[in-house]
């Protein structure tokens, strides 16, 4: 018999797995070198500039430009703002400041994901501390995504640090928002059954004071209720037999981050367990 699986989870294939880690590094190159270039005086709109060409010269598609009619490659929140900020040449990044870039790019129609938040010059140690902390709460996730494990498995790990719980992680593979929602909080043993071959997009986004949310007019850009600063982290990872897979990291994390977790960066397609017939 087949193993059983969770209904609307999409499984993938090894092939299907193997494009959506290139999508992965390219959306890693792409972030990697829009951090790189922050800095005072550089815009948000130069940011995405820097997306853009990063991965129409990988050959790959961004995921996000034109998604329900997004206009940009990546999404920029600076301070207070959130999650899905439109870059503009009037957003001036300012010593001091912070920045999150969420960034998506698909090979072959297989997409990832992924987001990282850096600090603007010198920032003030309780916002070094928030960014720390968001990028933590990813990893513990990430190592949380293992076969056999519940959904929630994955939400508890990450809800250790406190979170904004309006916005959520998904599922990911053919489509960049599939099933199933990836909550950043709950008991842990519930939910869906993690199987090989399924692929998550966790992303915690912290945020300092009250974690009511806001969105503005533009209809996209969703701010922090009181004016508190916010972080956002993002990886994509696969359910291999081996462990998580963190398709979009291009690096091990920072040492210590774990905390005894396990993940594969960087490694060869982890070996996929074949289910047997009948």
């Amino acid at each position: 018999m087949r193993m059983k699986r969770e209904p609307g989870v999409q499984i993938k294939t090894q092939a299907q797995l193997a494009l959506m880690h290139e999508a992965g590094q390219v959306v890693a190159s792409a972030l990697r070198a829009a951090a790189d270039a922050v800095a005072p005086g550089v815009s948000t709109a130069d940011l995405d500039a820097i997306a853009s060409a990063r991965i129409g010269a990988a050959g790959a598609v961004p995921s996000f430009l034109g998604y329900h009619g997004f206009p940009a490659t990546v999404c920029t929140c600076v301070n207070d703002e959130i999650v899905h900020g439109i870059p503009s040449a009037a957003r001036v990044l300012r010593d001091g400041d912070m920045v999150s870039i969420d960034c998506g790019a698909s090979v072959g129609g297989w997409h990832a994901d992924a987001a990282l938040t850096v600090g603007v010059g010198a920032v003030p140690a309780g916002i070094t501390k928030l960014i720390g902390d968001c990028e933590r709460a990813l990893w513990q996730g990430l190592a949380a995504a293992r076969a056999g494990a519940r959904l929630s498995d994955v939400s508890h790990a990450v809800e250790r640090y406190g979170i904004v719980e309006d916005y959520v992680g998904h599922g990911i593979g053919s489509e960049m928002h599939m099933e199933p929602a990836v909550p950043n909080y709950g008991k842990p043993g519930r939910g869906p059954v993690l199987a090989e071959g399924m692929a998550l997009a966790i992303e915690p986004l912290l945020v300092l004071g009250s974690a009511d949310t806001r969105l503005l007019e533009d209809g996209w850009t969703v701010v922090s209720e009181d004016g508190g600063w916010s972080a956002h982290f993002e990886h994509t990872v696969a359910i291999t037999a081996a462990g998580p897979w963190v398709l979009t990291a291009s690096a091990a994390p920072p040492p210590g981050i774990l905390a005894g977790g396990q993940v594969i960066v960087r490694a060869a397609q982890p070996a996929m367990q074949p289910h047997p017939a009948g």
